[in-house]
C-alpha cells in the first residue's frame, strides 16, 4: 500500500512524493461559496485533481490512505473500489467533489440497474470492502447552491439509475464505512442497496443535505451505528420500497440493528429523523414486488423528533405516478432506550405486526393532547408557493387508506423523574381522519383512512 505524503520539503520548496504524482492534474475552475453576510460570491479555484492519482494507487495494490494536509484533495469522479479492497483517509483529510462533477465520490465496482424488476438472486456481488475516514463533501454549501453535484449517481454518464450517494454500496456484501464526516453534500451521505451484512459506523453528518444512511431493499443483516449531526432529511432511512427517481432496486429489508443515533440540539437546523418504508412496487410490466421490513431494533436513540413508519407517495413525479400499491408491511420492530428532550413521535401508518416500545424517556413538559405513538393515516396539504391556486394543492400522505396494527408491547414510558409508566391510554393515540368540509379554506383536506389497533 502507497501512503500518500503530501509534501516532502526540501529547503525552501516542498515537492509532492507519490509513486503517481504524474497523475495528479492541476485545474482551474469557480466555486460558490457564502460571504460573511451569507451572499453567495463567485470565486475562482486553481487546485489539484486527485481522481486518477488516489485510483491508480488503489488499483496498484488494493489499499489507498489518504492523510490529512492543510489543503483539500479534489476529486473529478468516483473512486471506484473492487473485491477486498480498502480505502482510509486520517479525520482531517478533506475530499471535495469538483464542482460539476455531479457523480458519487466512492463505490463498489459492480454497480447496476435494477430498477426494472426484483432483483435476481445470482445478481453479481462486491465483497469486502472497507472505507474509514475522511471529510468527504459534494461543496453543497448552502441549502440551494450544489455547485453544480446535485446528484450522487455512479458515473458521469450510463449511470446506475437511482444510485444518489456521496458513498455508494449497490451489490455488495460485507462492506463497511467507518469514521467518516459528510460535509455539504446534497446525495444521501451513505448509500447503500442491496447490501447484505454491512456496517455503517461513526457517521458524522455536517449541515448536509439530505439523508445520512440511505437503505433500500433488499437488504439484509446490517448495522448502522452512531450517526450524528445536522441533516435536512432523515439521519437513516430504511426503505424497502422507494420514490422511483431514487431507488436502485426494491425488496424486503430483514435484520437490521440502528443504535446511538442522536439528533441535533433544539434549536439547529435539522430534520432529526428516521424513516421506515415498507410498501408494494408494481413494476412497469405489471409485475408486483411486496417490500416489507421486518426484525428491525432501534436502541439507544436521542432526540429524533419524528420515526416515520408512514405510506407517502411520490410528491417530485406526481403522487398518481409512483406510488405503493396499499400501505406496507412492518414486522417486529423493537424500540429500546429512547431520549427524548423535546417532542417526539413515532408514526404508523402501515400493517404492522409486532410493535415492542420499552424505557422511552420524555423530558419536556408534556403539550396537551401528546401522545408518543400515533397509529393510522396522515394529511397535510402541499400548496406550493403561498398564493397559489388551490387546484394545484397536492396531498402529501395517503389519507384514505386503513392501517391494522397488532401484538404491540409498551413499557417504561416515563415522564422526567417519574418512576411510573405513563397510562397506555396517553401513550398511544389511534387516528380515524374525516374529510374536511371547509377545504380549501382550512387545511389539510382529510381524509377517510383510520388506524386499527388489535389488543
Amino acid at each position: 500500500m502507497k501512503i500518500w505524503t503530501p509534501f516532502l520539503c526540501l529547503t525552501s520548496s516542498c515537492l509532492l512524493a507519490s509513486l503517481h504524482a504524474a497523475d495528479v492534474r492541476t485545474g482551474v475552475w469557480t466555486e460558490k461559496w457564502p460571504d460573511k453576510d451569507g451572499d453567495l460570491q463567485t470565486i475562482s479555484v486553481t487546485a489539484e485533481v486527485w481522481t486518477e492519482a488516489f485510483q491508480a494507487d488503489l488499483d496498484a495494490d488494493g489499499q489507498l490512505h489518504i492523510p490529512a494536509r492543510e489543503k483539500p484533495y479534489y476529486i473529478d469522479g468516483p473512486l471506484v473500489m473492487k473485491s477486498g479492497q480498502k480505502l482510509t483517509a486520517d479525520a482531517k483529510a478533506e475530499i471535495r467533489l469538483k464542482p460539476g462533477t455531479n457523480t458519487c465520490m466512492v463505490r463498489n465496482e459492480r454497480v447496476a440497474t435494477l430498477n426494472m424488476k426484483p432483483v435476481p438472486r445470482d445478481q453479481p456481488l462486491d465483497t469486502d470492502i472497507c472505507i474509514e475516514g475522511g471529510i468527504w463533501t459534494t461543496l453543497a454549501v448552502t441549502r440551494a447552491e450544489s455547485n453544480g453535484n446535485a446528484r450522487g449517481a455512479s458515473s458521469k454518464q450510463n449511470a446506475a439509475f437511482g444510485t444518489h450517494g456521496v458513498i455508494l454500496m449497490q451489490n455488495v456484501r460485507g462492506v463497511s464505512v467507518k469514521n467518516v464526516t459528510i460535509r455539504q453534500s446534497r446525495p444521501f451521505g451513505v448509500h447503500l442497496a442491496n447490501a447484505h451484512e454491512f456496517t455503517v459506523e461513526n457517521i458524522t453528518l455536517q449541515n448536509h443535505g439530505r439523508d445520512g444512511v440511505h437503505v433500500n431493499g433488499p437488504a439484509s443483516d446490517g448495522l448502522i451505528r452512531s450517526v450524528r449531526g445536522n441533516p435536512h432529511d432523515d439521519n437513516v432511512a430504511l426503505n424497502a420500497w422507494e420514490w422511483k427517481n431514487y431507488a436502485p432496486s426494491y425488496g424486503p429489508i430483514e435484520r437490521i440493528v440502528i443504535e446511538d443515533v442522536t439528533g441535533a440540539p433544539e434549536g439547529v437546523p435539522a430534520a432529526n429523523s428516521i424513516r421506515i418504508l415498507p410498501g408494494v412496487k408494481r413494476f412497469d410490466d405489471g409485475t408486483k414486488l411486496d417490500c416489507p421490513i421486518s426484525d428491525i431494533t432501534l436502541r439507544r436513540i436521542t432526540d429524533i423528533r419524528e420515526f416515520k413508519l408512514y405510506d407517502q407517495p411520490n410528491l417530485e413525479l406526481g403522487r398518481d405516478n409512483d406510488f405503493s400499491l396499499g400501505v406496507g408491511t412492518l414486522q417486529k420492530l423493537r424500540f429500546e432506550d429512547l431520549t427524548f428532550n423535546y417532542p417526539g413521535k413515532i408514526e404508523v401508518h402501515a400493517n404492522t405486526a409486532g410493535l415492542t416500545v420499552h424505557d422511552a424517556e420524555l423530558l419536556f413538559p408534556l403539550p396537551a393532547g401528546y401522545h408518543l405513538i400515533e397509529v393510522g393515516p396522515k394529511s397535510m396539504t402541499y400548496k406550493g408557493a403561498p398564493d397559489s391556486d388551490p387546484s394545484r394543492w397536492t396531498e402529501i400522505f395517503s389519507p384514505d387508506l386503513d392501517c391494522t396494527v397488532r401484538h404491540v408491547s409498551i413499557t417504561g414510558v416515563r415522564t422526567r423523574d417519574s418512576q411510573a409508566d405513563l397510562p397506555i391510554e396517553q401513550v398511544v393515540k389511534v387516528i380515524e381522519l374525516k374529510p374536511n368540509p371547509d377545504y380549501p379554506k382550512t387545511t389539510p383536506k382529510g381524509g377517510t383512512g383510520k388506524g386499527v389497533w388489535i389488543r
